[in-house]
């Protein structure tokens, strides 16, 4: 009869069981894995142009690294051409770095059921990111904090939404210095998918690894947010940008090296010159991310757009 009692209690009892019946389940699809083959619009002659191309913009043009000594003083070490804050990458260095970026990685949630695959044949779907405005029946507006947690709450509760995504809007009631800890906070306690950090200083993507490790208990390596580097083209990487890849790659948290580039203004007229200037800053800057820590997550990203020449 005691033993019988004794795993009665053990298994949380009918009250335990009923309370598991009625709690309230949020259902969200698996991260989705593409078995549609890419679409190859340029043949293999092209593509080997154009990498060609940016290696040689790396080599000839190079990068700025701005405001950033410990940045220039990595990229000396490392075999190359440092000039004032100008460094030029030795054709094959910044591609024998990648080599060292994983192909995929796990971002993880804190409901471990969250989990995504991050790479590889994987599409993670996220809200926006960025949107300094709202719009509701009163019209658009600056957006809020409480604007910002509806976002999270709603990304939370959409089934086809696999991650919390970043600044789901900017909520501007809140002061610059400390509105990342309320965003992070929101993502933190309003949703249990992965999320994204803050990327505007140094202080606060290390903030935003701090917090990360309070929630997860100890990150023990583990890669618990994926966030936004833009790369301030033409080719130029400012510190603030490269001070927040700095405290991620360290903590072997993921990085999207994205150059943010508009064709004509930015980078040249031409669809081409436009891709080689975005393979040659995101050569560079993944390479970069494992000078810092060999084998940090990172992904290749890209924003690109067109102005309208006539204008």
């Amino acid at each position: 009869m005691s033993d019988v009692g004794e795993g009665r209690r053990a298994r949380g009892g009918g009250a335990a069981r009923r309370a598991e019946r009625t709690a309230v389940r949020i259902e969200c699809a698996k991260f989705i894995e593409r078995n549609i083959p890419n679409l190859e619009i340029l043949n293999e002659e092209a593509l080997q142009i154009i990498e060609y191309n940016a290696e040689t913009v790396l080599e000839e043009i190079g990068v700025n690294f701005v405001e950033n000594p410990a940045a220039l003083d990595r990229w000396r070490d490392a075999g190359a051409d440092v000039q004032g804050e100008r460094v030029r990458i030795p054709r094959g260095l910044a591609r024998e770095l990648c080599k060292s970026a994983p192909s995929s990685y796990v971002q993880h949630a804190r409901n471990p059921e969250r989990n995504v695959t991050v790479g590889g044949r994987g599409l993670v779907l996220a809200p926006v990111y960025g949107p300094p405005f709202v719009r509701d029946e009163g019209g658009r507006r600056y957006a809020t904090i409480e604007d910002f947690q509806k976002f999270v709450k709603l990304g939370y509760m959409s089934k086809w939404l696999h991650h919390s995504g970043g600044t789901v809007c900017e909520p501007t009631d809140v002061p610059v210095n400390k509105r990342h800890l309320d965003m992070l906070l929101a993502h933190m306690t309003l949703s249990d998918k992965p999320y994204m950090g803050s990327v505007t200083e140094p202080v606060r993507a290390q903030d935003s690894v701090e917090m990360s490790d309070i929630l997860f208990g100890g990150l023990d390596g583990r890669t618990v947010m994926t966030s936004l580097i833009n790369i301030n083209s033409p080719l130029t990487f400012d510190g603030i940008m490269m001070g927040a890849l700095e405290v991620y790659a360290k903590a072997n948290q993921a990085a999207i090296i994205s150059p943010f580039i508009v064709g004509g203004a930015m980078a040249p007229v031409t669809v081409a010159g436009t891709l080689t200037q975005v393979l040659a800053e995101v050569l560079a800057g993944v390479a970069y991310s494992q000078l810092i820590r060999k084998g940090a997550p990172v992904i290749a990203g890209a924003f690109v757009t067109s102005i309208d020449m006539n204008s």
